[in-house]
């Protein structure tokens, strides 16, 4: 049986091809597709944890696909050095001096695989590239192909050999998601297929690098009326003050919020937001930023009643 996306008839005809041919091999992970896309055209980027075996991996490369873009595949490990992500100079002994090589990241779409199990020095090499979607080498700046999207996935920190991600870096992506097994009906398509990654991987492209640009300009000129702008506001503020909360959401955390809730709006094919897109998308901006002061507390419990306690605008 075919499977379709419920929010079809919504969505932004733009944005709806790419979406049908990603849950083609993406089983019972919609909302997580609808958020890396949204993530992208925000200009943003986005962190998946969940248990290995979950499809992340099988949803960049789709993604990556059907886009159009470049794609690299980075396996973060507990002994990789910053160069071999960023790159680094070698001596050419045809020309007598040194080039820069280029290291995996100078792709459109990057996937950061296990990302916690690398060295927090290592971790933090994506940060400038994150950023400011550049790299700079013993004093000279590279920039980035455009788009630039990092879409890290990280082990649970239970896991063997896990690295906490300092909150500086957390602070740098501007969703996460929590993938989960998927129901049984889902599971039960997946194991009848059993080829999903061989079909992302020969998924057939449908927009380019420079239509996706095209589609984050469009993005930014989302209209934003002033009371929504006052409702992101309060979120912060009041996720500030909560009883619970050690630090709250940042400033950067908040511009994330208004970014992704214009992503949104877009994709459900709208030229201006709503409140619902902002209570959609909060929990995905909040949820890695927010610290409680008690690490035993559940951040999704504090994370919904911070959204609840603040009153929507009409």
């Amino acid at each position: 049986m075919k499977r379709q996306n419920p929010f079809q008839n919504k969505l932004n005809p733009e944005v709806a091809p790419v979406i049908q041919e990603i849950i083609k091999v993406i089983k019972g992970q919609d909302r997580v597709v609808f958020l890396s896309i949204a993530s992208l055209l925000a200009k943003g980027h986005i962190l998946l944890e969940g248990p290995p075996g979950t499809g992340k991996t099988t949803l960049v490369i789709a993604l990556s696909r059907v886009l159009g873009c470049s794609f690299k595949r980075i396996q973060f490990t507990s002994d990789m050095l910053p160069t071999d992500i960023i790159g680094t100079t070698v001596f050419d002994q045809r020309t007598g001096g040194f080039v820069f090589k280029e290291g995996p990241i100078f792709h459109n779409i990057i996937l950061a695989d296990e990302i916690n199990r690398a060295t927090p020095r290592t971790q933090s090499a994506l940060l400038e590239a994150m950023g400011e979607g550049q790299v700079s080498v013993e004093g000279i700046t590279y920039k980035l192909p455009q788009p630039f999207f990092v879409v890290a996935t990280e082990n649970p920190l239970d896991h063997f050999g896990t690295f906490p991600l300092p909150d500086s870096q957390l602070d740098r992506f501007m969703a996460m998601a929590v993938l989960s097994y998927p129901d049984r009906k889902d599971e039960f398509e997946i194991l009848m297929d059993g080829r999903l990654r061989e079909k992302a991987e020969r998924l057939t492209p449908i927009l380019s690098p420079e239509k996706v640009v095209e589609l984050q300009e469009k993005v930014e000129r989302v209209e934003v009326r002033q009371p929504l702008l006052d409702y992101i506001l309060e979120i912060a503020t009041i996720s500030r003050k909560h009883s619970s909360v050690a630090f709250g959401l940042s400033t950067r955390g908040a511009l994330s919020i208004l970014k992704l809730a214009r992503a949104w709006a877009f994709i459900h094919n709208r030229e201006f937001v709503i409140p619902d897109d902002i209570k959609t998308v909060a929990p995905f901006v909040m949820l890695h930023r927010i610290k409680p002061k008690d690490s035993s507390v559940d951040k999704r419990s504090i994370v919904v009643e911070i959204i609840d306690s603040v009153p929507v605008p009409e």
